[in-house]
């Protein structure tokens, strides 16, 4: 492994997490509907899934399962269904505009970190196209001779770049929340999330694989 294949990587890597996808989609309506705590533990549970995807790449698991077409399809529809739960409950989050007055950390209920870890975790984790990231775009800057070490530190400092966006994200999210957890605002942001997330859905289920 050289620095500049590693620069080159890190620079690649960041240009496609700045790309808004379904995790910026989930990790934005938690942070808004929640506060800072379940949008920071729903950007944990996106990490934690890039890193259980990126040790499984580099493990050579990987290339089974993308191998294996019943279980590729039945990853990407389980994706395609969560992104359509996700995104028809943004809608009737949206239609019916009952929105509690907003709670505070200190207030959150322990079950909000569970919930943001597991939506983080499930909207990534059932995206095929993840783990294709890992077995395409590594080899392309690491050979395809590079031993385990090597494309580990690839791909979990993909990870952690993806949970530094991510938390920053969840801290401008949460400054702005007073005024974008206005009741007309907030409907607004769930009818666009909720488009987001089943075009996201609807994307993944058209593609050909």
């Amino acid at each position: 492994m050289s620095w500049s294949s590693y620069a080159s990587f890190l620079v690649f890597a960041t240009v496609l997490i700045l790309i808004p996808g379904p995790d910026f989609a989930v990790v934005t309506r938690n942070t808004l509907a929640a506060g800072r705590r379940r949008g920071r533990w729903s950007a944990i549970g996106v990490t934690a899934s890039n890193a259980v995807q990126g040790v499984t790449a580099a493990a050579g698991l990987g290339a089974l399962i993308v191998r294996s077409q019943p279980l590729f399809e039945a990853i990407r529809w389980a994706g395609v269904a969560y992104l359509a739960y996700l995104g028809v409950q943004a809608w009737r989050s949206a239609w019916r505009g009952d929105y509690p007055p907003l709670a505070g950390d200190a207030t959150a209920t322990p079950g909000q970190a569970l919930t943001g870890f597991r939506q983080g975790f499930l909207s990534n984790i059932t995206n095929p196209k993840v783990l294709a990231f890992y077995l395409a775009v590594l080899p392309q800057f690491v050979g395809g001779a590079a031993p385990i070490g090597t494309l580990l530190a690839f791909a979990l400092s993909h990870a952690v770049l993806s949970l530094a966006y991510l938390l920053i994200l969840v801290a401008a999210l949460d400054r702005a929340r007073d005024l974008l957890s206005r009741r007309r605002i907030r409907r607004w942001l769930d009818g666009l999330t909720g488009v987001a997330l089943l075009g996201f859905g609807a994307r993944l289920a058209t593609e050909r694989t």
